[in-house]
């Protein structure tokens, strides 16, 4: 099911069948330098699981991010709910295939959550959770107009927290 288009992406809700173009992207050691380790594909699979759950629960969670012109799936973008400093926040959350990075993906698929959370959902506020040395996480958010809020203690370790607001 489709949730989002734009210039040169699809989102939409994941299935299981998509566990192995995640698994690649979770595996990878650069790709995960900022998370306490690589995924394992049991690990995967969980990941698409509580997808589907928070769509279920919440209408919104992470979508499989896919190029509309091969619709190949490069990665994962999406809204989902974290507690950071004991309040509710939504989060837009991405990873994008290391072979597409520098190619704007990750900053086109967040606007659009961005604007989906704002539009579709009327939230005023929305963040993303960054490790401050995770310097291109950073720039994606700058660059969907997202601006340093904070630092937190979250996930176990210090993260600055970058929003926008409606």
């Amino acid at each position: 099911m489709i949730i989002l288009e734009t210039e040169r992406l699809v989102l939409r809700k994941f299935r299981a069948d998509d566990v192995p173009f995640l698994y690649e992207i979770f595996s990878d050691q650069e790709t995960m330098a900022y998370y306490p380790a690589p995924f394992s594909q049991e690990k995967t699979e969980n990941w698409v699981k509580r997808s589907q759950e928070r769509y279920r629960a919440d209408g919104y969670g992470l979508w499989a991010v896919c190029r509309k012109d091969t619709l190949a799936c490069i990665g994962d973008c999406g809204l989902v709910k974290q507690e950071v400093d004991g309040k509710a926040e939504v989060e837009i959350g991405y990873h994008i295939n290391k072979r597409y990075w520098s190619k704007g993906y990750a900053t086109e698929a967040a606007l659009a959550c961005k604007e989906y959370g704002f539009d579709k959902l009327n939230l005023d506020k929305v963040i993303s959770i960054i490790d401050p040395n995770n310097k291109p996480s950073i720039r994606v958010a700058e660059k969907i107009g997202f601006t340093k809020e904070k630092e937190s203690f979250i996930f176990g370790k210090n993260h600055e927290i970058y929003s926008g607001v409606k």
